[in-house]
């Protein structure tokens, strides 16, 4: 079988949507190595973000000055006579956007639906963000063989928002990348921890500091808390109010923001961590969750939406904005190294519906109900 993907974010996006991108091309490529795998690639890349190791996986550019220029054009529409001429059978749009044109050229079509927090919180988005958004996901999900969504919470608002029936959505959950499923030695978490500058004790929040992901509230939470704070990710303007809050509160020394880790350093961090604390308010999946349960390092949670289904059974879950809440949990695991060892045991067995193999098999499956 050829499957073609759109591959915009496999060569450019760095994190959520890019991982997710590559991990499932490297999954499929892996386990059903008789398949060829197509990644459309609008442009050339800046920074090499997806190493092919695969004989089965395939780059594809476009081929004629005109596309090479207009290269979004080629990939909502001009794409489709490439398709057709490379024999693609089955076209997967791995963020939410399908071109025109594959029905009437009998390709069959899946695309990924990972949220739509564009419709659920608005305000976080400018006017035309949002119509965009909303146009390209609706007509995607209508024109669709099958979408796919992340988590039973994504399956039900795409049922509400866009008008879809149920039945057409198959939810697949995310995996997460090897390198945060391997254990480390201590020199490895030693080197980590010295060029960090990382304390022994430490709670852990990783993820883009903006608003809905409530870093504040962690910040807040910790303020009277005898541990440090290490923030993981990219700065937006948030983050200047939770800089103004450690200012005024002097707790400078308690928190520690990094950035620009690498893969490795990131899944040695998790694992050098004594608890991930992770108060984001909506998501359409959470991945840190999932990186940190395969990481033996446990979580406390929001107590609703999408969570706990990453979560599982032997997460904490709080209220995100209770301070209060959020600040009894972290102490109650800090004082009992054996509930946290509990925790972290139970929640890597839970992991396991997260594991490669199981994935691939149900995304293959949803493509060979279609051919």
């Amino acid at each position: 079988m050829k499957i073609g993907f759109e591959a915009k974010r496999v060569f450019h996006n760095k994190t959520g949507l890019g991982n997710y991108s590559r991990d499932l091309i490297r999954i499929l490529a892996d386990f059903f190595p008789d398949n060829d795998f197509l990644l459309y690639n609008p442009k050339p890349n800046n920074e090499i973000l997806f190493k092919n190791t695969f004989a089965n996986v395939f780059e594809k550019r476009p081929v004629t000055p005109f596309y090479q220029k207009f290269y979004n054009l080629w990939r909502q529409k001009g794409i489709v006579k490439d398709l057709k001429k490379d024999g693609i059978e089955l076209f997967h749009g791995l963020s939410g956007e399908l071109p025109t044109g594959l029905k009437q050229n009998s390709i069959k079509s899946v695309v990924t639906i990972h949220d739509l927090i564009f419709v659920r919180y608005p305000e976080l988005y400018s006017f035309f963000d949002r119509k965009i958004h909303f146009y390209k996901f609706k007509k995607a999900a209508k024109n669709a063989d099958l979408i796919i969504a992340i988590s039973e919470q994504t399956k039900r608002d795409i049922a509400s928002f866009l008008k879809i029936p149920s039945e057409k959505i198959q939810v697949i959950y995310q995996g997460c990348q090897n390198v945060f499923k391997k254990e480390y030695s201590e020199t490895e978490k030693q080197k980590v921890r010295q060029k960090f500058n990382l304390p022994n004790e430490f709670i852990l929040n990783v993820g883009t500091l903006e608003e809905r992901k409530n870093a504040l509230t962690l910040v807040k939470a910790i303020k009277e808390i005898d541990t440090k704070l290490v923030l993981v990710g990219k700065k937006t303007t948030y983050t200047q109010q939770i800089r103004q809050y450690i200012k005024e509160n002097g707790i400078e020394e308690k928190v520690i923001f990094l950035k620009g880790l690498s893969s490795e350093e990131l899944a040695i961090t998790y694992q050098l961590a004594t608890v991930f604390v992770y108060p984001s308010i909506f998501e359409g999946f959470g991945i840190p969750i999932i990186e940190a349960l395969f990481s033996k390092t446990p979580v406390i949670t929001t107590n609703y939406g999408v969570f706990p289904e990453a979560g599982g059974p032997n997460s904490m879950y709080i209220d995100p904005m209770n301070e209060q809440e959020i600040k009894s949990k972290i102490e109650f695991l800090l004082q009992n190294e054996a509930v946290r060892h509990d925790m972290a045991q139970k929640g890597l067995e839970y992991a396991a519906k997260f594991k490669d193999d199981v994935i691939a098999k149900q995304v293959m499956d949803c493509y060979t109900s279609l051919i």
